[in-house]
């Protein structure tokens, strides 16, 4: 049983490492110092949510809703871009900056869980990724393996989220550079709209 945890552990990772929205701002949220263990946690736990539902097997209803799929699929869009243009202004002015002891941050914290949850399951890809591509590949196993590749899966999750978490703080003296935080939210800014890019293909396709 080893193996097929491993193997869960191999597939997970190689899905979840992808730069994407969720990653992004869990750097972010790091490098800021704001919240990133409760950031990195939420993470983890809708990873436990959606990686559990898809390796159990409940991924087939999914398929079978095409239109509540295209329903998520307008609701990322119009939230990436939005996120999308607020890096692309934060970078255009300057905005963001370290201020680790700003009392603002420390009041925000259900702010920073909300936009969390929202990274987290506005994004289709993430649906696609645990549900459909798991449930896949473990749809031949049986329940024992299939507890197995669970297990993998999510040490692979909580290894990721825990340990961006981690790097992120090591990183925040590197970032005191104002031009650092330009550099960082362009990249965000991109990363956002491309993925929204994606998006607006994909449901092109599926309605044509």
């Amino acid at each position: 049983m080893l193996s097929v945890a491993l193997k869960g552990a191999f597939v997970s990772g190689s899905l979840i490492v992808a730069i994407g929205s969720q990653n992004a701002f869990l750097l972010k949220s790091g490098l800021k110092n704001n919240y990133v263990m409760l950031v990195a946690t939420l993470c983890f736990m809708g990873d436990v949510l959606l990686i559990s539902t898809g390796v159990l097997g409940v991924g087939a209803l999914l398929q079978q809703a095409p239109v509540m799929t295209e329903m998520l699929t307008l609701c990322g869009i119009v939230f990436l871009c939005w996120y999308g243009f607020l890096s692309a202004k934060s970078a255009w002015c300057g905005q963001s900056h370290l201020d680790i002891d700003n009392s603002e941050v420390s009041r925000n914290w259900i702010k920073v869980a909300l936009m969390t949850l929202a990274m987290t399951f506005l994004n289709p890809h993430v649906y696609i990724d645990t549900i459909l591509v798991l449930g896949g590949i473990t749809s031949s196993l049986n329940f024992e393996e299939k507890r197995w590749f669970l297990v993998g899966a999510l040490t692979a999750s909580a290894v990721w989220f825990y340990g961006v978490a981690y790097v992120a703080k090591k990183l925040i003296p590197f970032f005191a550079n104002p031009k650092t935080w330009q550099i960082l939210d362009s990249v965000i800014a991109v990363i956002m709209f491309s993925i929204a890019a994606g998006l607006v293909k994909t449901l092109l396709v599926s309605s044509s």
